[in-house]
């Protein structure tokens, strides 16, 4: 068994402190932009909960964690997106992310989608991030993705899924089927990179239900 964690919801339907992340997702389901992190131990969590989520935004909270000097250090790029996506089920309810990584201000988020799968949340987390960096004429901003299988896909410029479309997951393949079209009509320029979380921690985009 895993080391316990705790969750802090900062906004959702009751925030608090939970102690299982079962009861936290439930303060947080269905509750537009809801706010919320894990930490390693209570202590660590009741005092996030006295602050500010952005305080504690696109930090690894529960293990590892590195300082934006430490990060530099090993040669992160700050200036860059961060992607990430979160699927409770396989397949279950995905949504996905990107935040910026010196800061970790969310830039985007989608979901959560029924019915997707954690490997075509981080494709099309990847994608939305180069469209977006497109859109802001920012053709040389890093993007970094802890997924190898979505930079694979994205190479190839499709999404090899073995999702099946179930009705209530259209809107999931009307996405992956733009983000398709957006590969094969644009040049990618942007680099993406590999984040490598046992060096580096989790990825700043983390859910932080892990």
């Amino acid at each position: 068994m895993g080391k316990q964690k705790f969750y802090v919801v900062w906004e959702g339907h009751e925030p608090g402190v939970y102690s299982t992340w079962e009861s936290a997702k439930q303060q947080i389901d269905g509750y537009p932009k809801a706010k919320y992190k894990s930490f390693s131990s209570r202590a660590e969590a009741e005092q996030a909960y006295k602050g500010s989520y952005w305080a504690y935004a696109g930090k690894n909270t529960t293990s590892g964690t590195k300082t934006l000097t430490e990060l530099e250090a090993l040669g992160v790029r700050l200036d860059s997106l961060a992607v990430d996506a979160a699927c409770s089920g396989n397949p279950g309810d995905m949504e996905y992310r990107g935040v910026h990584t010196r800061t970790g201000q969310e830039i985007f988020h989608v979901g959560p989608l029924p019915n997707g799968t954690n490997n075509v949340g981080e494709f099309l987390a990847l994608v939305h991030a180069l469209a977006w960096l497109k859109q802001q004429n920012s053709p040389n901003i890093p993007i970094y993705s802890d997924s190898r299988n979505a930079q694979g896909w994205v190479r190839a410029k499709t999404c090899r899924t073995k999702l099946a479309r179930m009705g209530d997951n259209d809107r999931i393949f009307e996405l992956i089927e733009r983000a398709e079209r957006w590969l094969q009509a644009n040049r990618v320029t942007n680099p993406v990179l590999k984040w490598e979380t046992e060096a580096w921690g989790e990825i700043p985009a983390d859910f932080g239900r892990k």
